[in-house]
């Protein structure tokens, strides 16, 4: 038995959720015993949770807790008030903060504005591509918004060229710890292009490697000038990075690019990477526009063109399939400045959504550092997020939009005819998972759960260089969902009754 783990087992009927906290009192150590239905499943029943955590063979602190929905019964936790990393399981916070405070019709606005009139096709002013949160634009839209300009009659521009930002705060990296050239964690400002990504591909010639740096769709493919490559002759690092005031330098080992490939680099200055973007579409449309300036504030302006994106439940949606870090940190920051204060840094408005959380279900014992989980410095409960989900299932949310969790067999094979059915937001770091959400027992009962998992000790001791692939974290993490499974099985074998 891992030695972090808890021993005291908490099973049975143990209080009602009520509005603002859960009530998880003693109980039996030993389990319920289920009505029988046959050897296979008692012998399930009959395994302990402690049994399945210590044949898991988990280094760390493994901590859970489930409820019946429809009674707010809580049924059983091992280490259910213990604060642990909830990886992107955090992002289903996210969700509901976002629903809350900006309701689930909500779309963000990109603008295109002017500050001069327009005559005989000149606009004798500046031009302001003006960023409105939206974490989904992309450079079709660009492309689409740069048509309409030239529709509005505009085929000159005497007055600057300038990028709006100031919507929200500037962050160079969603977590600092991060590698640099992780896709995952890229640069956060009031204004995103293709999830703040540039695509990096490399194809060897006769004469070296040929490389590009584009913003491509799946229709467009521009070359962008604020991102720059460079081969190295060298074995290690793979990739080296340098910030100057209008280029993120990068250089990449010739030693590791092989015959060719491709893959996604952070952008860490997105308002220029948005306004080079546009510059070139602007250009397809014979309108040239003066170097990208970075502004913070509005003057007075019309509005020439507008692009609205899908309303927000859509997007978050989305964000709950794919996972998408950038979505989570654009849409919390949106909610924390919706509310009344735009907030001066990520950490300040994931605090904001923690306090937010505490006083609408109750988290008392949940502190995020930023709101899509990628920090591993935040700590949830189990009971917190299981409280909060039974609140949220009684009012009819969220389950609709949580992606279908996969149950596989020993073999790790996916079972499409598995009789328990789970919704759920994963969560995933180097020695870190999580699971949180909604499962269905073959006779209709419905749980919330959620499932912590995390060796924070191994964690720290990984370079910052290795933190994409550390040895030894794929087995670690492999292990931890096989325990989420085994765990769920057994819910549904106690409680499906």
């Amino acid at each position: 038995m891992v030695k972090q783990i808890s021993r005291r087992v908490l099973l049975g009927s143990l209080g009602a959720f009520v509005a603002h906290g859960t009530a998880w009192a003693n109980a039996p150590v030993r389990s319920l015993r289920p009505q029988a239905r046959g050897q296979a499943a008692l012998a399930l029943a009959q395994v302990g949770p402690e049994d399945l955590i210590a044949k898991a063979g988990l280094k760390g602190e493994v901590a859970f807790a489930v409820a019946d929905v429809k009674s707010g019964s809580a049924l059983e936790n091992v280490g259910g008030a213990t604060g642990l990393p909830p990886a992107s399981v955090a992002k289903a916070l996210t969700a509901l903060y976002a629903l809350d405070v900006l309701g689930g019709g909500y779309q963000f606005e990109t603008r295109v504005l002017a500050t001069g009139p327009i005559k005989n096709g000149v606009l004798k002013g500046d031009l302001i591509l003006a960023g409105g949160g939206d974490p989904t634009l992309d450079t079709t839209t660009l492309a689409e918004m740069a048509r309409q300009l030239k529709a509005a009659g505009v085929r000159e521009v005497r007055g600057a060229f300038k990028v709006y930002d100031g919507m929200l705060p500037q962050v160079h990296t969603i977590d600092r710890d991060q590698p640099d050239h992780v896709g995952y964690s890229p640069g956060v400002s009031g204004i995103a292009l293709n999830f703040n990504r540039v695509h990096f591909e490399w194809k060897r010639t006769s004469k070296g490697y040929g490389v590009t740096m584009d913003a491509r769709t799946a229709k467009y493919r521009p070359e962008v000038a604020m991102a720059q490559m460079r081969v190295v002759n060298r074995q290690l690092p793979v990739y080296t990075y340098e910030e100057t005031p209008r280029i993120d330098k990068w250089t990449v080992a010739r030693g590791a690019l092989g015959k060719g490939g491709a893959r996604w680099l952070p952008v860490r200055k997105p308002a220029l990477y948005a306004g080079d973007v546009f510059q070139t579409m602007a250009r397809a449309n014979g309108i040239v526009l003066k170097k990208v300036k970075v502004v913070q504030s509005l003057p007075t302006s019309s509005v020439l063109v507008t692009h609205r994106s899908a309303p927000l439940e859509r997007i978050l949606k989305a964000m709950l399939k794919y996972s998408n870090n950038l979505t989570a940190e654009m849409v919390g920051m949106t909610a924390t400045a919706a509310r009344g204060k735009r907030p001066s840094s990520l950490k300040d408005s994931a605090s904001a959504m923690s306090r937010w959380a505490a006083g609408k279900y109750g988290m008392k014992d949940t502190r995020m550092v930023d709101h899509s989980g990628l920090g591993s410095a935040s700590r949830m409960t189990p009971q917190d997020l299981v409280g909060a989900l039974v609140q949220v299932r009684k009012a009819g949310g969220l389950r609709h939009m949580l992606k279908p969790f996969k149950m596989r067999d020993s073999n790790g094979r996916v079972m499409s005819k598995h009789p328990v059915k789970v919704d759920a937001k994963t969560g995933t770091l180097n020695f870190v998972s999580g699971l949180g959400g909604f499962m269905t027992a073959t006779d209709g009962t419905e749980l919330a759960f959620a499932i912590f998992t995390a060796d924070t000790a191994t964690r720290s001791r990984i370079k910052r260089a290795d933190r994409e692939v550390p040895p030894g974290a794929r087995t670690w993490n492999r292990r931890s969902k096989q325990l989420q499974q085994k765990l769920i099985e057994r819910w549904a074998v106690l409680y499906g009754s």
